[in-house]
């Protein structure tokens, strides 16, 4: 076989995928908003998910996902409620299953468990009608019967694109009914990639006694030997009411030298760069980089609110660099 049937075969799947999607997107009717008040409205009780086979799979991934948007929930396996494991459903929980066919043997047991227990809110995501799990569910999503990819359409695959899709948008939906944002996302998110795209200004940078902040009428001489201590290559200059007006680097003090010669008799202020940018110290790290890219700097005063002239920190380009931000 050809490379150019593998492309062509790709293409034909994918293209059974998005036809499969664009007929779920017609079917979202009122049941969908049913299941997201059942999810936000869910405080005693827990979201807990199960299916079988592909469709389990498929589970896991909103369980977990749901989780890390701020409503949590947890997979069960199917096969292991009919051994015990039905003891983690109880009352007051949201129990969403997922299967395509709502027949699977190893559903039965949990559906029976969720119907004798009225507290329980049973939400199905099946797409037959006259099934099982349909049939007992207390909201229903009927996703359309769609053709499967590949040959004698049994292999799951535009189901269970479907299945995901559906469960993405009731996490999204979830996400925002409840004004989960990036802050909070960052909380779930510490570490890898994601973590370091939502690292703001305040996570890196310097406070307190490690900003390099001088007086505007200080003496050069001494300002040389502040910024050869601080290794940072850059002071923060404040008037008497603590207030910041400039900002001096070595690169400025090498070109003023270069000009006037002996520094000694000059004061901060005859060489600061006055009015210095700051920043939010909310803003995301990755915009800071942004900023000092386009400015061509390498250091940002940081502020509070709007309170531009007050310095509460300073993040250098070297503090985003090590972050692995870019």
């Amino acid at each position: 076989m050809n490379r150019n049937k593998f492309k062509k075969i790709a293409k034909e799947v994918i293209s059974f995928e998005i036809k499969s999607l664009q007929k779920l997107r017609t079917s979202i009717d009122k049941n969908f908003n049913k299941a997201l008040t059942a999810i936000t409205n869910c405080r005693k009780g827990k979201i807990i998910l199960s299916g079988v086979g592909k469709s389990g799979i498929i589970a896991k991934k909103i369980s977990s996902t749901l989780s890390s948007v701020g409503t949590p929930s947890f997979f069960v396996d199917a096969s292991a409620c009919s051994h015990g494991d039905l003891g983690q459903i109880s009352s007051n929980d949201v129990l969403i299953l997922i299967s395509n066919s709502g027949e699977s043997a190893e559903l039965k047991n949990i559906i029976q468990h969720a119907n004798r227990n009225k507290d329980i809110i049973l939400i199905g995501i099946v797409s037959k009608k006259n099934s099982l799990l349909y049939k007992n569910s207390d909201i229903k999503i009927l996703l359309p019967e769609v053709r499967e990819a590949g040959p004698g359409n049994i292999i799951p695959t535009s189901s269970t694109v479907m299945q995901l899709a559906i469960g993405d948008a009731l996490a999204i939906s979830t996400m925002k009914q409840k004004n989960f944002g990036e802050k909070e996302f960052k909380k779930f998110h510490p570490s890898g990639s994601i973590g370091a795209k939502l690292k703001t200004v305040e996570d890196l940078m310097l406070k307190g006694k490690k900003i390099p902040f001088i007086k505007e009428n200080t003496k050069m001489r001494v300002a040389l030997k502040i910024i050869t201590k601080k290794k940072l290559g850059v002071l923060i200059v404040q008037n008497n009411s603590k207030k910041t007006n400039g900002i001096i680097t070595d690169g400025q003090i090498r070109r003023f030298s270069e000009k006037e010669g002996n520094l000694d008799n000059f004061k901060v202020k005859d060489v600061m760069t006055k009015n210095p940018i700051s920043i939010n110290k909310d803003v995301l790290a990755a915009k800071a980089l942004s900023l000092m890219n386009s400015k061509r700097i390498t250091s940002l005063c940081v502020h509070k609110n709007k309170i531009i002239n007050k310095t509460i920190g300073i993040i250098h380009i070297h503090n985003i660099l090590e972050n692995n931000i870019q």
